[in-house]
């Protein structure tokens, strides 16, 4: 569980709902046919986007931000000098019945063991990685289109409640409650926009890129395997994957 996701998503909506309860009465802020407009416009706009497997796959891959828990590279690293030097004393079939703790990993290596060639293992793997990323990626565009649809349908709900006040001038008292039914669609689109959709999309970019940084360091990991390359050798590649900052420890966990 990403407490950082679960925690911001909370707090931010926790602060927002605070400041109404205090500023006043709370149902003032509620009303159905404003979230009528902003909730199920901006789905359906959403969904005009994409397909309907793409737009319910969509909320499986927002799991990620809450369950994701990426291995450190530099455990990545030290696992694989290991298995390098397994391989390189005993051959690359002293690696079956090694437990690996990453499935990529695990599933590149034991296509090694099977004998498939490195250019057919590299293309194999590299193609996961996009595929994977191409479906990571819709998820991701999906609350992008939240995020700018639902202010655009907040906009679209006031405009409409301003022209149904304004065709109702007669009563002058009615201006001021007709005023703030119309100001709260503006009120509900900028809430699921910023508060919820934009940060899950960016939460779900981060977790892609250093999802994808660890599949081609593993990549460059089984390739080294493969080939046979010396494995003090391949830990400094490897490391070449690592912020400057962290290169050294890495080098030295090694010795």
């Amino acid at each position: 569980m990403d407490i950082a996701t679960l925690l911001g998503l909370v707090g931010g909506m926790g602060v927002i709902i605070a400041s109404i309860f205090l500023g006043g009465s709370v149902g003032t802020f509620v009303n159905i046919p404003s979230i009528t407009v902003v909730v199920g416009g901006t789905f359906m706009v959403t969904l005009s986007q994409i397909s309907l497997a793409q737009f319910l796959g969509s909320f499986k891959v927002a799991g990620r931000a809450f369950k994701h828990q990426s291995i450190p590279p530099e455990q990545l690293i030290e696992e694989a000098v290991a298995l390098a030097n397994v391989a390189r004393r005993e051959g690359i079939l002293a690696l079956e019945g090694k437990e690996i703790n990453d499935p990529f990993l695990e599933n590149g290596i034991k296509m090694c063991i099977d004998g498939h060639a490195t250019e057919i293992v590299n293309k194999m793997l590299s193609k996961d990685i996009n595929l994977e990323l191409e479906r990571q990626n819709t998820g991701i565009l999906m609350f992008k289109s939240i995020g700018q649809a639902a202010p655009a349908m907040g906009m679209i709900g006031t405009l409409i409640g301003l022209v149904q006040m304004l065709a109702n001038m007669d009563d002058p008292k009615s201006i001021g409650p007709a005023m703030a039914v119309a100001l709260l669609t503006t009120l509900y689109g900028a809430v699921i926009a910023n508060a919820l959709a934009l940060p899950m999309a960016a939460k779900l970019k981060a977790i892609s890129q250093d999802e994808r940084l660890n599949k081609l360091l593993i990549l460059e990991s089984i390739s080294g395997i493969q080939e046979g390359v010396n494995p003090r050798v391949l830990q400094q590649i490897l490391t070449t994957y690592l912020p400057e900052s962290k290169r050294e420890a890495a080098l030295n966990a090694g010795k």
